[in-house]
């Protein structure tokens, strides 16, 4: 079975005290290391927990259905929390066992979670991912977050409570930098957020992965499992950007699980964003001369994951990252470096 938890957390003080105001550039890094990740969360937020009993088809309904990308995996018999379950998960499913219009996937149709993700089950398709559940306790601080983050190069970090074991959040990238735009103006800001961002080199510049709107949907998962990339920009034969795709191409919205589009991955990218009757997020750009105080804001305000950098022509140069962000703010200053490499 599969549960939804609200949960409100109340606490006097919401925030430590501010550090006093520093121009250099650790001033980021020493902000997170005076905060706990149970600063970080949210008043009132949804958590569903998925049963490893579960069957997968009926998981991923249930993500779409509550517009999550993910859940933390109970596992009955040992009586714990074993990993997470992403909507990378259901990509890399239908990358395996895709053959054609034709030719229905039982697999997805029929097994549980518990199969897929079991130790004994061979050449398993989730290669990259980990058999067990990394996670934060609440009292850590958000540097310790940031770094665990990047480290194991995941999206989600589950905050535990140690005591009854319960999962209280969440933590992501997205919901860190929101947390340091909001509190972090109570500080004075280091003098590089106002330095280009081509000067600053934050971002990804080469080997951009994107995906033309000719090719297939079944073509994008590839280009998604192989480069291992969260995000592709849609471009059209001279690479300029059309549409902005995220990791859950075809997978996030109602419509997918409600009309089983996943069984033809034949189409063509431009047909499947023709065909989806719910809101397609368009591109959230930005250019190599804005400042990066531009790009947090922008990045912040539109809720995104990451910018697409493109030229005055709207060609596309690279990929700026909310891990790009946070490993340039916090990490770099601390002397911890290439954890995104």
């Amino acid at each position: 079975t599969w549960r939804m938890l609200c949960f409100r957390c109340h606490s006097e003080e919401r925030t430590a005290a501010i550090p006093p105001a520093e121009a250099d550039a650790t001033v980021y890094m020493n902000f997170m290391k005076s905060h706990r990740c149970y600063d970080a969360i949210p008043t009132s937020c949804k958590l569903v927990i998925f049963d490893t009993t579960l069957q997968v088809k009926k998981a991923f309904f249930a993500l779409v259905a509550n517009g999550l990308r993910a859940a933390p995996l109970w596992d009955s018999k040992l009586q714990r929390f074993v990993g997470m379950l992403t909507i990378t998960d259901f990509i890399n499913i239908l990358h395996c066992y895709y053959k054609s219009p034709m030719v229905q996937m039982y697999e997805l149709e029929s097994h549980k979670i518990e199969t897929w993700r079991g130790e004994s089950v061979q050449n398993i398709y989730l290669q990259y991912s980990s058999h067990f559940l990394i996670s934060i306790s609440p009292e850590a601080s958000l540097f310790d977050a940031i770094y665990s983050l990047l480290r194991h190069k995941i999206h989600r970090l589950p905050v535990i409570d140690p005591e009854s074991g319960n999962v209280l959040h969440i933590l992501t990238h997205k919901r860190i930098l929101k947390f340091l735009h909001i509190f972090g103006k109570k500080i004075r800001q280091p003098a590089f957020v106002r330095r280009q961002i081509q000067e600053l080199g934050i971002g990804t510049f080469r080997d951009i992965a994107t995906v033309q709107q000719t090719a297939s949907v079944y073509d994008a998962l590839s280009i998604f499992v192989e480069r291992r990339v969260s995000a592709l920009p849609v471009v059209d034969q001279q690479g300029k950007t059309l549409k902005y795709t995220p990791r859950a191409v075809c997978f996030r919205l109602q419509n997918l699980a409600a009309q089983k589009t996943y069984n033809n991955l034949d189409m063509t990218m431009q047909e499947a964003l023709r065909r989806r009757s719910c809101y397609v997020e368009g591109v959230i750009k930005c250019y190599p001369d804005e400042t990066l105080e531009t790009i947090i804001d922008r990045i912040v305000q539109a809720e995104v994951h990451r910018l697409v950098l493109v030229d005055r022509a709207d060609v596309v140069k690279g990929i700026i990252s909310l891990s790009d962000l946070l490993q340039a703010m916090v990490l770099t200053p601390a002397g911890i470096d290439a954890l995104l490499s």
